[in-house]
């Protein structure tokens, strides 16, 4: 037996200004969230994408079809609760982060990752004022106290709606630096992405691409960019 899926049971679907902020509904009812709180959005134009995405459910409700939904109801119910820790998790990845550590060989791959990551080492160290250190290997390396002081700071800064989007943008590209280049315009999601990837593209050229892989590949670039998206979206 198949499981019971909610429907779509309204006619229209508008956003509009509320107390706090924007709310989309659904004829007359507030969209809410999982955990039945009115879904209170901080701008227009993410409460008018939200509508969009309820506006295009047709039958059974697909929620895998709506990040801007999905990426809301978590600020409100997973970041906004637990805020500080949620900016103390993101800003670790300042600690280890995925550009610091290199290949020791083949040398064609430990040029493309030089390329590709000293240029944003470089503008974080020069931009936002935190130098980091770069070692061959897995080996840990400490990075400078004051260093990851400064990127505590700038992940702090971020509301949370903001660090909803941008969770995603850490977690898929696995560095601190690259997510942070994207939410301050340095770098596309895309770029940040194939940034990201370098070491697993060298791997598909040598040894051929598996189809699974590639699948998952695309599924995760979809969802860094719906991520830039929201964070865009916050204002």
């Amino acid at each position: 037996m198949s499981a019971w899926k909610a429907k779509r049971f309204w006619k229209t679907v508008t956003a509009e200004a509320c107390d706090g902020g924007f709310t989309i509904r659904l004829d007359n009812r507030a969209v809410k969230t999982p955990g039945k709180q009115t879904l209170v959005v901080p701008t227009l134009a993410m409460a008018q994408a939200i509508a969009v995405e309820w506006d295009e459910q047709i039958g059974a409700i697909k929620p895998e079809t709506m990040p801007i939904t999905r990426f809301a109801n978590s600020a409100m119910e997973k970041v906004t609760p637990q805020f500080d820790q949620v900016i103390s998790y993101l800003a670790a990845y300042g600690e280890t982060d995925l550009l610091c550590y290199r290949a020791h060989g083949p040398e064609d791959l430990v040029q493309r990752q030089a390329a590709g990551w000293d240029p944003l080492l470089g503008w974080c160290r020069d931009d936002l004022k935190a130098p980091l250190l770069t070692t061959a290997g897995i080996t840990f390396i400490e990075q400078p106290s004051a260093s990851l002081v400064t990127l505590h700071a700038q992940v702090a800064s971020f509301s949370p709606f903001q660090l909803s989007g941008f969770h995603d943008l850490v977690a898929i590209s696995g560095s601190l630096v690259l997510a942070l280049g994207v939410a301050k315009d340095r770098i596309t999601a895309e770029q940040a992405f194939a940034l990201s990837r370098i070491d697993e593209h060298w791997q598909a050229e040598q040894w051929g691409t598996d189809e699974d892989a590639a699948e998952l590949e695309a599924s995760k670039l979809v969802a860094i960019i719906d991520a830039h998206r929201f964070f865009g979206l916050c204002g």
